[in-house]
């Protein structure tokens, strides 16, 4: 019998791979698992950690569109972190970066915000209660 454990990687399109690896880096505190520079057949890429065995896969191309909200207004994506209070940290953290972010929510079993990255892209971030 076959068990899914979770999400293995997500991968982003950005035209500046160096300014998307900080925001996740530096602001939401992913760490760089793995680089790659670019080659005649191959884009360059960052592989950030961002815990739990998940990834983050950051690849630059010429164009990059951002990811629009689902059809339920939310990001349709988003990362983990451990706790309310470390959830209200991180979105100070993003407000000191000069990044919008919504407000922090309850849900029934989870707290959630909605952050945008430097390419305007939206990242659901939540804590579990």
């Amino acid at each position: 019998m076959i068990t899914l454990l979770g999400i293995n990687h997500r991968t982003l399109a950005t035209t500046e791979l160096d300014r998307l690896v900080a925001f996740y880096t530096e602001v939401l505190g992913a760490r760089e698992a793995f680089a790659r520079a670019a080659t005649a057949e191959a884009p360059r890429i960052a592989v950030l950690d961002v815990g739990g065995a998940d990834h983050l896969m950051i690849v630059e191309t010429e164009d990059a569109a951002p990811d629009g909200l689902d059809p339920l207004g939310n990001a349709g994506w988003g990362l983990r972190v451990g706790s309310h209070e470390q959830l209200c940290t991180v979105r100070a953290r993003i407000l000191d970066a000069g990044r919008p972010v919504g407000r922090i929510e309850t849900l029934p079993t989870q707290w959630t915000m909605t952050a945008y990255d430097p390419d305007g892209r939206a990242v659901d971030i939540r804590a579990h209660r």
